[in-house]
């Protein structure tokens, strides 16, 4: 097995999930994934921002809102529902994931909620179509407003798995609150909910990056991050408080931080711009984690290696 630092796009394509997994826990730490949104204007249409984000050095690409029952990315030069995750892996030659939604009705709301089609929400219908349409991983997570609570993230990982198999990379947790009273801040995560992940079936838990949240310290995320070695998962380190769209010095700090705490991997959100963070700090987040050489290596490596 190739670590993914070493891998190009014929490489991604015979990869199964638990494969990417191990592939990326042999990067050791410099694995970039870049969140995108292809259900609205690409920041220049010419090209989606799926491509956009590969091209400044995105390892992964995860879209988010996305609709699995009605697949829209665009800029995207095919008009076939069913074929749209296969050309975007033809165009980037990157692993393609995406964003369900483990909404909880009966969640302790802190805000006024929105409400979300079938299509984005966790469901047993919507990851047989996500699996359908070929997506290489799941993230199980909230966007802002959504009511997403870690029980019902729970509940959706344990769907997930049966759904998708051991083969399968599942990728679970919140990078904020998601609009929930009582998981806000610090009390977003803790030990506990990190091995009930885990034993539900997550590869990779997903939490805040040190500085992105109040209260979540580089002290805290180093043990929870800890906790999920012990368990045996990897974990993801994330910026989805719109800091995307901080200055350069920012993004640096968020990305010595998480390194410091044992991130496996490195999420950056999409809201720097509307539907892709700012391209240069998706840049400067790979330099500061694995620098120049590996982030040039995969930002000129062609999709066709």
């Amino acid at each position: 097995m190739k670590r993914l630092l070493d891998c190009s796009a014929s490489d991604f394509c015979r990869m199964n999930g638990k494969e990417l997994k191990q592939s990326i826990q042999a990067a050791e730490g410099r694995t970039i994934v870049a969140e995108v949104i292809g259900s609205v204007a690409p920041l220049y249409p010419a090209v989606t921002n799926a491509e956009l984000a590969a091209a400044f050095s995105a390892d992964l690409i995860l879209l988010n809102m996305f609709d699995v029952f009605q697949p829209l990315v665009n800029g995207l030069d095919t008009k076939e529902p069913h074929q749209m995750v296969k050309r975007l892996k033809q165009l980037t030659g990157r692993p393609i994931g995406v964003n369900l939604e483990p909404v909880d009705p009966n969640a302790k709301q802190l805000e006024s909620l929105a409400s979300l089609p079938k299509g984005r929400m966790a469901t047993e219908e919507s990851l047989q179509e996500a699996k359908r349409l070929g997506f290489d991983f799941i993230c199980l997570t909230g966007n802002p407003k959504t009511g997403v609570t870690n029980d019902e993230i729970i509940r959706a990982i344990e769907t997930a798995r049966a759904v998708f198999g051991e083969d399968g990379l599942i990728i679970a947790g919140k990078m904020h609150a998601a609009g929930v009273a009582g998981e806000t801040g610090s009390g977003i995560i803790s030990e506990d909910v990190v091995l009930r992940f885990v034993q539900a079936g997550a590869d990779v838990v997903l939490m805040p990056a040190p500085g992105t949240v109040p209260g979540v310290t580089l002290e805290k995320i180093a043990r929870l991050v800890r906790a999920a070695h012990e368990h045996g998962a990897l974990a993801m380190l994330t910026i989805g408080t719109s800091q995307e769209g901080a200055d350069e010095d920012t993004i640096r700090q968020i990305a010595l931080a998480s390194k410091m705490a044992g991130a496996d991997l490195y999420h950056i959100g999409d809201a720097g711009y509307h539907g892709i963070a700012i391209p240069e700090n998706i840049m400067t987040y790979s330099i500061a984690i694995r620098g120049k050489r590996h982030t040039y290596i995969r930002m000129a490596r062609s999709p066709l290696r």
